[in-house]
């Protein structure tokens, strides 16, 4: 018997004389086995008496024999079942209803009444969340994907000796199958008249414990399955992540686009400026790349004759991680022939606000404490009187390279920053200069949706040339929060002029690579990010030279809107199984 493995625990017995009606977002996980006042608890059940205020253990302070020792008495109830000629781990279940379609149907049936027609006999499914008991009734909370409701099991209308097998062989975290009829209880919870059930699947493992839930940060993300029990806010997250993709997908559809597929593994890295991760392909003999955009690709589309082409993919940066990035995110790429940059600035405050309306129905939204308004039009600014006003410097007048850095400096000093000066002087032109200032200054104060206009020309290599202002570009990045959310570019196609900014943009990277080496030969290890090489596409510019008509292109970081619009501090929270490092074993 499991419990004479804990005889200390014999205090810990149930005392219940009803079962109180549950919040929907907080459940209570106790790993019970017996429901009987007179039986001890065991491992695999440590409840507390009601009232008591002495709780048991947090989940972090179970030890691994603890855990072991549910385990393995787990393990004897499978075989238990078996020897019964039952399944432990079914194939099927026919359910008739989801927990919150019950809850809707039933919604105006009345405390203490029973819906106990033959077409009220519904059958349903879930996972064991939470339950009490006292003499010859057990009560059951069942959660399945759409929520939750309850088992109301009284001995006299479950068959044979079902009732025994439920307070010897269920334990929380089962997943069972229910049939029966529906009545609401003289507290008002709506519940599942328990004629027959069937375990579907057995639970090895116990659950994180009420009280404390699942808390160890980095156990949540390894162990996302058991977060999306333990919390089934974090599980509501990824479903308003589906509808902000289904959404996107809408509304860049009924805009005319199509979406298409390009390569993963790719010759040459291109279309940013990032460190990509290295593979070896055996049967080519040679290395390939996971792409770091899908921009190079997505042009070639319209060199081949389509007009508006967008992909959802998967990006792929060997760099490092923290609340805003992970080495692998999703984004959205979209091009547009015909069509410059303006037209992008339309689309991305459609994308966004339809986005918006789709998982919280308003687009006045708080963000980690900071209200964010939504509505359109968001506020169009150029990157120059930005900065000039957020500086005093106007860096349109400057033309000499050590001028600019040394005012540049000045503010720095003059505001307290002195973390940033080895960026300032490594710049190589007054465009990285500006762009610079711009990131470390201006960048984390734009808290509502600002348009930032007309980069320097030197940090844009496959954006148009303004038409109207020498040394800039036709681009814009949309910043929320202090966070880029949108890059987007009225499209290079010049072929010439392209080839020779990515030539440039190769020269300046091996300069850099070089000055590293110089400075310590030692610096320049895999951990590097600045240590990669950076080689031109070749294809690519053998594309434009074939002619690619005027177009506009954006792409949204999907994961950083998701963020947004689920008020998550990490992009961590939003994606269902981040990048962590393996843990020693």
């Amino acid at each position: 018997m499991e419990g004479a493995l804990h005889p200390m625990r014999l205090k810990q017995l149930l005392h219940f004389a009803a079962f109180p009606k549950l919040n929907k977002t907080h459940f209570i996980f106790r790993n019970t086995r017996s429901f009987s006042t007179t039986r001890c608890a065991s491992p695999s059940s440590s409840p507390t008496v009601a009232g008591a205020r002495n709780r048991r253990p947090s989940s972090s302070q179970t030890s691994t024999s603890d855990r072991e020792a549910i385990r393995a008495i787990r393990i004897k109830k499978v075989e238990e079942l078996r020897s019964k000629g039952l399944d432990a781990y079914a194939y099927t279940w026919k359910r008739t209803h989801a927990a919150n379609q019950l809850q809707e149907i039933y919604m105006d049936l009345g405390n203490g009444e029973e819906a106990a027609c033959e077409s009220d006999r519904v059958s349903i499914a879930g996972r064991i969340v939470a339950r009490r008991a006292f003499g010859k009734l057990a009560f059951l909370t069942l959660r399945d994907d759409s929520g939750t409701i309850q088992l109301y099991c009284e001995k006299e209308k479950l068959l044979s000796d079902q009732f025994e097998h439920l307070k010897t062989l269920v334990d929380i975290g089962d997943i069972l199958g229910a049939e029966g009829s529906i009545k609401r209880t003289e507290k008002g919870e709506l519940s599942v008249c328990v004629t027959s059930f069937s375990i579907l699947t057995k639970s090895l493992l116990p659950l994180p414990d009420k009280y404390h839930g699942l808390t160890d940060i980095d156990k949540r993300y390894r162990q996302r399955y058991v977060d999306m029990i333990a919390n089934p806010e974090v599980a509501d997250v990824f479903r308003k992540r589906a509808k902000i993709i289904s959404e996107i997908r809408k509304t860049v559809e009924s805009a005319g686009f199509i979406e298409v597929e390009t390569p993963v593994l790719q010759g040459a890295a291109g279309g940013a400026e990032a460190r990509p991760f290295i593979t070896y392909h055996n049967s080519l003999g040679q290395d390939l790349y996971l792409r770091i955009a899908t921009e190079l690709h997505l042009k070639r589309m319209l060199v081949g004759g389509f007009e508006k082409v967008y992909e959802i993919g998967r990006i792929f940066r060997n760099e490092g991680l923290s609340t805003r990035h992970n080495p692998e995110f999703t984004t959205i790429e979209m091009y547009e022939a015909y069509t410059d940059y303006e037209s992008m600035m339309n689309m991305a405050e459609e994308i966004v606000t339809r986005s918006a309306l789709a998982v919280n129905g308003k687009l006045i939204i708080d963000y980690q404490g900071v209200e964010i308004s939504l509505e359109r039009p968001w506020r169009r600014e150029t990157m120059h009187n930005l900065v000039k006003e957020a500086t005093g410097i106007d860096f349109a007048m400057f033309e000499d390279l050590t001028a600019a850095k040394e005012v540049a400096l000045e503010m720095l000093n003059a505001g307290g920053d002195n973390q940033n000066k080895s960026s300032i002087e490594a710049c190589p032109s007054v465009g990285h200069v500006l762009n610079e200032v711009f990131e470390l200054v201006v960048e984390p104060k734009l808290l509502q949706p600002t348009f930032v206009l007309d980069y320097p020309l030197e940090v844009s290599p496959l954006a148009k040339p303004h038409r109207r202002h020498a040394g800039l570009t036709e681009r814009f990045e949309l910043f929320v929060c202090g966070r880029e959310m949108a890059n987007a570019f009225s499209e290079l196609t010049d072929p010439l002029d392209q080839r020779e900014r990515l030539e440039d943009q190769v020269r300046q990277h091996k300069k850099k690579n070089a000055s590293l080496v110089s400075e310590d030969k030692n610096k320049k290890v895999d951990g590097d990010d600045d240590a990669y090489d950076v080689n031109l596409d070749e294809d690519f510019l053998t594309a434009l030279e074939y002619g690619m008509p005027p177009a506009s292109g954006m792409g949204i970081g999907i994961d950083r809107l998701v963020m947004l619009l689920t008020n998550s501090a990490s992009i961590r929270d939003v994606i269902a199984f981040p990048v962590l490092k393996t843990p020693q074993v």
